[in-house]
């Protein structure tokens, strides 16, 4: 997969490492030239000098072939600009905003970008956000036979109970992440768009979760 990253500083640079080990593509876009020396003499990515949301400057960093986009660089404005600009006019699947004021998460999720507050940060969260299916787990016990897994779903699936899910998918969803908070599931609980589903589920049976997801709930019974 290509992916395409705004922001060079120490978020960003740690992340197109991370991405290019797993051997992605990577094209990282900073306005700062001298940013790019944070990246390491053995990154073989794309480096592009230039404002992040600007549409001729995504292009140039190969956003038109990119499967995702992490916008993290130091302002929220930019990083929602950014986020916007790469799925709303590019049509990128998978989006991800950092943000320094966790109060601007709620407007993040509404606009459907999946969001990493600062003083949470870890790459990994970032990662899971842009390659939900091919993550590490979350938790897993220490024999590594359960795991708990941020599993994407199908958005025929919003508007059906969480119930519904885990009935298709034969497993338990331990909790549900909602505008940037943490919601325990109850019977009554509805899949809403912009919900981050995370799974309780034997790492031998992962693979067959995330396909009874990535179902619709007609094809998943």
């Amino acid at each position: 997969m290509h992916i395409v990253i705004m922001g060079c500083g120490r978020v960003g640079s740690a992340l197109a490492r991370a991405l290019e080990k797993q051997g992605h593509s990577v094209a990282v876009v900073d306005q700062d030239p001298t940013a790019f020396r944070r990246l390491g003499a053995g990154f073989n990515g794309r480096r592009v000098t230039g404002v992040g949301f600007d549409q001729d400057t995504l292009r140039e960093a190969g956003i038109e072939e990119a499967g995702a986009f992490a916008a993290v660089s130091s302002g929220d404005n930019s990083n929602i600009i950014a986020a916007r600009v790469a799925r709303e006019n590019f049509g990128v699947q998978h989006v991800a905003a950092r943000i320094y004021d966790p109060r601007r998460a709620e407007v993040y999720q509404r606009l459907g970008i999946p969001t990493v507050a600062t003083v949470r940060w870890t790459a990994d969260q970032m990662l899971r956000r842009l390659l939900p299916s091919g993550s590490e787990p979350l938790w897993q016990d220490p024999s590594g036979t359960i795991q708990l897994a941020e599993v994407p779903f199908a958005a025929a699936w919003v508007g059906h109970r969480v119930s519904a899910l885990e009935e298709a998918a034969n497993a338990r969803v331990a909790f549900i992440t909602r505008l940037g908070e943490g919601v325990l599931p109850t019977a009554q609980t509805v899949v809403q768009e912009g919900d981050l589903v995370q799974v309780m589920v034997r790492r031998s049976d992962l693979a067959a979760v995330e396909a009874a997801f990535a179902k619709g709930p007609e094809e998943g019974h």
